[in-house]
């Protein structure tokens, strides 16, 4: 399907499909074009190229009400005039199901997103994951085929938006709805899909599960979007089978391997991730395990919970390295300026050409 506004691709030409009862996550940074897929699939906007089908059912010409699908947004839109049972079975009255029978769905509802006997509440006597659990229990007791929603945590406070991942999660789990959910958070992508789409410019880059996107990233775009990364560019001055021998400008030496084709003499990005560096204060311990090594310099320690961001400036060309390490341990006592040797699995690094 495609969505222009003129000249801009706002969606540019996009095919996938979304596996029945899956959580299915549409990631990239703003501007890429996720809202407005997002909004194509609710019926909000119509496709200007393509098709969108629910359930093999084209929806083609179908309004937004008519279509098996419910959205939550991120800003929730819950009605602060009625009490949470009024905001659960609102939907249902709109379709004029019998008094008695919304109580009843509603209850049940309530309970299963663990609000049981909260009907009676007022929105604004709520916290922040309550009012998230109302507006989830608002669409999913229309039972609908397909919930969208549109960057829903953006909204919440980091720590209960830590627990929400969790919540929604164990929601999606229990009653198998197929959720299609868009973020520019990746740690959201990650922790909550089975599969996630990574959006650039209108188009896909790559879709995969978590695990694929994260350790066998197709495009350079994926590789420096998702996870953090250590990003050297340089020339391609080696090939050795998928093996590519990367040169930076400033002389750092790296080995990688290629992520498609890649020559000698090719303009080259790589990408070498902080978890898997490894450091050690003798170099031969690094080289005996098969390793390259590099001398380093630490520049800076940067306390992060568990694990300590420790920057690295490697002694030939001057290149600042980011590598994770926990604060336990060997290295428990590293200073700023102390000399290091540090080296990684050229195999565990990625290279595309540029």
């Amino acid at each position: 399907m495609a969505k222009h506004y003129g000249a801009f691709r706002a969606v540019d030409e996009l095919s996938f499909n979304v596996a029945r009862g899956s959580f299915f996550s549409i990631l990239g940074p703003s501007g890429c074009g996720k809202t407005t897929l997002l909004r194509m699939i609710a019926g909000f906007l119509s496709p200007d190229a393509g098709d969108i089908r629910i359930g093999g059912k084209a929806m083609h010409g179908v309004p937004p009400n008519q279509r098996p699908v419910n959205m939550v947004f991120q800003h929730l839109a819950l009605f602060p005039m009625m009490n949470v049972g009024d905001n659960v079975g609102y939907g249902l009255a709109r379709r004029g199901v019998a008094k008695g029978d919304i109580k009843r769905r509603v209850g049940e509802m309530l309970e299963r997103v663990s609000l049981a006997g909260a009907q009676d509440k007022r929105v604004d006597q709520l916290s922040g994951g309550q009012k998230q659990r109302v507006a989830i229990a608002r669409s999913l007791v229309l039972e609908p085929t397909l919930l969208l929603l549109d960057e829903p945590l953006g909204a919440l406070d980091l720590k209960l938006r830590e627990h929400m991942k969790i919540e929604l999660k164990a929601l999606q789990a229990a009653f198998g709805t197929t959720f299609v959910y868009i973020t520019h958070d990746q740690s959201e992508a990650l922790v909550l899909s089975d599969h996630v789409a990574v959006m650039n410019h209108g188009r896909f880059e790559q879709v995969g599960t978590p695990q694929q996107l994260y350790y066998e990233p197709q495009t350079p775009f994926v590789a420096g979007f998702v996870g953090a990364n250590n990003r050297i560019a340089g020339v391609a001055t080696r090939i050795d089978g998928l093996e590519v021998t990367v040169t930076s400008a400033e002389g750092l030496v790296i080995p990688a391997r290629a992520i498609g084709q890649v020559s000698p003499g090719d303009a080259v990005e790589a990408f070498v991730r902080p978890e898997v560096a490894r450091l050690a204060r003798d170099a031969a311990v690094l080289m005996d395990a098969g390793l390259p090594s590099f001398s380093a310099r630490v520049d800076s320690l940067l306390f992060d919970g568990a694990n300590s961001a420790v920057l690295l400036r490697e002694a030939h060309s001057g290149t600042v390295f980011r590598i994770a390490l926990p604060q336990t341990g060997e290295f428990a006592d590293l200073s700023i300026g102390e000399t290091v040797a540090f080296g990684f699995d050229p195999q565990r690094a990625v290279c595309f050409a540029s």
